[in-house]
């Protein structure tokens, strides 16, 4: 075709409009290449504001690491069984230009240990030098010994190493919802391992070969939003050996992910009410290492940290054993902050029925003592293998009888104390050892919150430092002068003690 025809055809009147041939052919590119141009400008746009919604989150969202965090031990230790204290300078990046160090001090029990390792992705990346102290407090005062930790010892120790550090809220990891589809399989149902109104818990496998448990949130209501926030909040920036470690999280759109270190030897409730019973019956000396753990878990949530955590929903389900039956303190979706000026909050009461303290339940007042009664029923339900609130009991038996706590109450006051122990151990706890542990459970669950012991109290009666509830009885001159005599009595023999300890807390109960 000539130049001559073409030209003709293009400068055909067309029916549209009665425009030229090439007019529309020219406004029809220029519409295709405008089209073009609006997507992939609502494309960039749509990054940028996700983006934004992302940063916005971590900003105002979560709250800054504190200034000075100083994780202690709680109670008193011997020297040979004092944790390390490992003490890093970490540059704060809430603040503005003039950056500031803030001091972080993180307990661990042996250098050597990784479960008690800080895993913060921004220890990681920002450290260059690392030193290492401990400090005991005594009677004498302050004992410090100095020892060194090289950082390499602490990279090893992350299961976050070989993963890029692209967290946005200065610790953990931030995953892409495509790390953890391809952690756990797609979510394959094979690797649920528990589920509840919560959300599922997946097993999975970082890139880099360690194990995690993935919690993926549902979404109801806005319950995951606030359910992530929860968590991250209680125990984002914490690190305790008897804690389950937050490692990271997933934020993508809708999906909200939390990831932990996986603990593969179950829970309590499945070692005391049949789901591990494959592996044989859990020892008295194997449950008062957990309940040993899960209340020095407690005292460092209430007393060394601020602003200080109440957990609200310590049950035996959320106490998870690792392999060498050591605690670690699971599901911080309900818990509550509470700062150093506030004796309680007022809320809606949550928790799980017969773990629930009494005046938090009649009341919705909140503070640490609600966890302490949660604890005792823990060690009650330990001691007796009876669930809290037993509705399989037999018909003809009375109310009292399947509440756990007032059916120990009715076996201690009718001196029948020895039927109380659970009758699935093969070897039976000592007189001693048994009446130990009611004594503490039975003041956990005083009706009187205030005067239940605090969680390092608990820890050092547990690890037979401290006899039961002497200094209590000693700081308390109200007490008659009989009491003041008993608690004195430090050369009797082991049954004359327990004995005192039990008509004593007859006395405190009238």
């Amino acid at each position: 075709m000539s130049s001559e025809s073409l030209n003709a055809e293009l400068s055909k009147k067309t029916s549209f409009l009665g425009l030229k041939l090439w007019v529309l052919i020219g406004v029809s590119v220029g519409a295709f290449i405008i089209l073009i141009l609006c997507i992939l400008s609502a494309w960039i746009m749509f990054r940028r504001r996700t983006r934004r919604s992302i940063d916005n989150f971590s900003l105002s969202q979560i709250p800054n690491v504190s200034k000075d965090i100083r994780i202690d031990r709680v109670g008193a230790q011997s020297v040979n069984d004092h944790p390390e204290s490992l003490c890093l300078t970490v540059p704060d990046n809430s603040t503005n230009n003039n950056s500031e160090q803030t001091p972080v001090h993180l307990g661990i029990s042996k250098l050597s240990d990784p479960d008690n390792i800080s895993q913060s992705s921004s220890i990681y990346h920002h450290e260059r030098g690392c030193s290492s102290h401990s400090g005991e407090e005594g009677s004498s005062g302050t004992v410090r010994k100095q020892s060194s930790l090289s950082c390499a010892g602490l990279v090893t120790a992350s299961p976050l190493v070989g993963l890029p550090e692209i967290s946005h809220l200065g610790w953990g990891h931030w995953f892409t919802l495509r790390d953890l589809e391809f952690a756990t399989n797609r979510f394959a149902a094979e690797n649920v391992i528990g589920e509840g109104g919560y959300g599922i818990v997946y097993r999975g496998r970082l890139v880099n070969g360690t194990e995690v448990a993935v919690k993926k949130l549902l979404n109801n209501l806005g319950q995951a939003e606030k359910e992530f926030r929860v968590e991250v909040e209680a125990i984002g920036h914490v690190r305790h050996k008897n804690l389950v470690r937050l490692l990271g999280y997933c934020i993508e759109g809708v999906h909200r992910m939390l990831v932990y270190e996986y603990v593969n030897n179950g829970n309590l409730e499945q070692w005391l009410h049949g789901g591990m019973c494959h592996h044989g019956t859990l020892t008295w000396e194997a449950r008062m290492k957990v309940l040993l753990g899960t209340a020095k878990a407690l005292a460092y949530l209430h007393e060394a940290i601020e602003p200080k955590v109440v957990h609200r929903d310590i049950k035996s389900s959320n106490i998870l054993i690792d392999d060498e039956f050591n605690a670690k303190v699971s599901d911080f979706g309900l818990a509550k902050l509470l700062d150093s000026g506030e004796s309680h909050i007022t809320t809606r009461v949550m928790g799980t029925f017969g773990y629930v303290a009494p005046e938090y339940a009649n009341t919705g007042l909140l503070n640490e003592k609600s966890d302490i009664y949660s604890f005792g029923v823990l060690l009650l339900e330990a001691v007796t293998g009876r669930d809290p609130v037993d509705y399989g009991r037999p018909a003809n038996e009375c109310e009292w009888q399947v509440n756990l706590v007032e059916w120990l109450k009715m076996m201690v006051g009718s001196r029948r104390v020895e039927e109380v122990v659970d009758p699935n151990l093969e070897v039976k706890p000592t007189t001693r050892a048994l009446k130990h542990a009611l004594l503490v459970a039975l003041r956990c669950v005083d009706p009187d919150a205030e005067k239940r012991p605090k969680m390092s109290q608990v820890v050092r009666i547990l690890e037979g430092d401290e006899h039961p509830f002497r200094e209590d009885r000693r700081n308390r001159k109200s007490r008659s002068i009989s009491i003041e005599i008993e608690s004195m009595k430090e050369s009797m023999d082991m049954e004359n003690k327990v004995g005192d300890s039990e008509s004593k807390f007859s006395e405190t109960n009238h």
